[in-house]
């Protein structure tokens, strides 16, 4: 396990030729869930990486072993995060440091203001400042779009029904104007919700289920069951941003990277029990929490047109896959 960033706040990778580098990445927010998972992959090919990660909800151990530089910081420090990404001679910026949950943010809208909103202004005109003109964004779609018949697609009008939802919109505006404003190439990616390794500390409903199923305690459903999700394996979004990071585009683009198949929460909960092989575990159910849209799933056609982006792992594949990764990490 990495021990915590001192004061100067760096992990040095060990020396690699320059002439090996084709491409130098600095990922925001790169320790958590989807970082741990896309650094791994960048890492397969001439990449070099630099993380930059407040620690508040990443792990240092989740890159434990990787050889890449982690630098502890905040992305209200502006000064110093431009500093970071001059210095790491960074080609593009990949934008996931975000406050991601919900009902946090209906119970905290400012703070979720602060980190999402105000922190994506932060990381877009650090990005600007330092030179950089590439930069990928981790959006939503769900929480974006707000209430709408499914599928929703880059057309689709946003009409957020949460703050985090509303903090993601904004953040998509400002990717809109500094490509336009400063010559930049923004994309920002519409992530479905996603699962997989290294997602022990999230909140989403498939770790709660399969901390419940471990802990022989019921598997709780907020509402009937009805309402509906578009659930995608980490690999898949890795290879959505991964071609995103690589693709011949200009100006501001948004598309949705998503399985576009339309899963009831009651289905899912279904499927975590047959990963488990605990078919017939108890479940209850708990009033509807307010902020969260009925129903959501994404087409990826336009992902699959201009980046060649197609989901691959099936959702009982991929639960299972992530069942046996938290039996190993997270749940022994």
């Amino acid at each position: 396990m990495l021990a915590p960033a001192d004061t100067a706040g760096v992990h040095h990778r060990p020396v690699v030729e320059e002439t090996t580098i084709t491409q130098r990445v600095f990922i925001t927010g790169g320790c958590g869930f989807i970082g741990s998972n896309l650094i791994r992959r960048l890492l397969e090919g001439d990449v070099s990486v630099t993380v930059w990660d407040s620690l508040v909800s990443g792990r240092t151990e989740y890159l434990d072993g990787l050889g890449v530089d982690i630098v502890r910081g905040d992305i209200e420090d502006t000064a110093r995060l431009t500093e970071s990404i001059a210095d790491a001679g960074t080609d593009v910026v990949v934008h996931l440091a975000a406050s991601g949950n919900v009902v946090d943010s209906v119970a905290d809208p400012a703070s979720n203001f602060r980190s999402n909103a105000m922190g994506t202004f932060n990381v877009l005109d650090a990005t600007r400042v330092a030179g950089v003109r590439r930069l990928v964004f981790s959006s939503t779609g769900g929480a974006l779009i707000g209430n709408a018949v499914p599928p929703v697609t880059e057309e689709s009008v946003p009409k957020p029904i949460s703050p985090y939802g509303a903090s993601k919109l904004a953040g998509e505006a400002y990717c809109s104007a500094f490509a336009h404003s400063y010559d930049m190439n923004t994309v920002a990616l519409r992530f479905a919700n996603i699962y997989g390794p290294f997602s022990g500390h999230k909140k989403g409903a498939i770790t709660r289920f399969f901390q419940a199923l471990h802990n022989g305690e019921p598997l709780e459903i907020y509402g009937d069951g009805t309402a509906s999700r578009d659930f995608l394996y980490v690999d898949d979004l890795c290879d959505g941003i991964h071609r995103a990071i690589e693709a011949d585009l200009s100006g501001a683009t948004v598309a949705h990277v998503a399985s576009g198949i339309e899963t009831s929460v009651a289905e899912l909960a279904d499927a975590c029990r047959r990963a488990a092989g605990l078919p017939e575990h108890p479940i209850i159910h708990l009033p509807p929490r307010p902020g969260e849209v009925d129903r959501n799933f994404a087409s990826y056609e336009f992902a699959e047109r201009r980046l060649g982006y197609r989901p691959r792992v099936p959702l009982d594949e991929g639960l299972s896959r992530t069942w046996q990764w938290l039996l190993e990490h997270e749940l022994a």
